[in-house]
């Protein structure tokens, strides 16, 4: 077999794999079927968190534009960011939380979440880490989002991981040589957990996966353009790079996505 002909059946596997399948099956052998328990909708977190700005008071509420109609205008990918400014603790809490805050739990032994963007079988299979390059009041360094410390609370949590040495090389060098994107105030990146959807769709998860990731995606987006701030989401990333960065296995959890956020020049 010729290189043309192993890149058509490797492009006609992918083109399969966006099909849907036949669910049914699949959730019959799950272990969600089996009545095993399901996995944690959050990590752990091993240092004390760091409380952000609230958005929800007036003093504190970034949002600019709250007309949808005019969103769906606004949202663009920028590439081109302000290095010198700077996020406010309140700007980055509506972005966290817009992604992933968890509003409610749902079903037995609360298996479920209820959050700003939809996932398939309410399974949320992300975690969410941020680079701060400049953010009022936090020092330079990798973050983690703990959504699961504020149920049904618009209160935003984060986690210091620890500081990146020179932060805009690494960023760079995570990001597959993408110098803009170290321009950015911050860059989050999403990683995926996925025996939290596994639990649910056994062998069909993966491609629900991807679908509730650029649910994600848009909402970080249209957050990050109510906000009059810039966003731009990657698909290109260095995954060893990022894994080892982020402390992820690489199994268990890995990256699956980075979207740069900062003012825009």
């Amino acid at each position: 077999m010729n290189n043309n002909e192993n890149l058509q059946n490797t492009i006609t596997n992918n083109r399969n794999f966006m099909k849907c399948p036949e669910f049914s099956e699949a959730m019959s052998k799950s272990d969600q079927e089996k009545n095993l328990p399901h996995p944690p909708h959050g990590k752990k977190t091993q240092s004390p968190l760091i409380d952000l700005h609230p958005f929800t008071e007036r003093a504190h509420n970034p949002i600019h534009e709250d007309s949808y109609s005019n969103l769906l205008d606004l949202r663009r990918s920028v590439r081109a960011y302000d290095k010198n400014a700077q996020l406010t603790q309140s700007q980055l809490a509506f972005i966290l939380h817009s992604a992933q805050g968890i509003q409610e739990y749902r079903g037995q032994n609360e298996a479920f979440t209820l959050r700003p963007v939809p996932s398939g079988g309410a399974r949320h299979p992300f975690e969410t880490y941020i680079a701060v390059r400049n953010v009022d009041g936090l020092p330079q360094g990798l973050y983690y989002y703990a959504p699961t410390a504020n149920i049904g609370s618009k209160k935003v949590s984060i986690e210091f991981l620890k500081t990146l040495r020179n932060p805009d090389e690494q960023i760079t060098k995570m990001l597959v040589g993408q110098k803009w994107a170290a321009t950015a105030q911050a860059v989050l990146f999403l990683s995926c957990v996925p025996y939290r959807s596994e639990w649910r769709y056994s062998e069909h998860s993966h491609r629900v996966i991807l679908i509730d990731l650029g649910h994600v995606g848009q909402n970080i987006m249209l957050s990050a353009a109510s906000l009059r701030l810039g966003s731009c989401c990657m698909a290109a990333y260095d995954q060893a790079v990022c894994d080892e960065v982020l402390g992820l296995d690489g199994t268990n959890e890995y990256t699956v996505y980075a979207i740069a956020i900062g003012k825009p020049q």
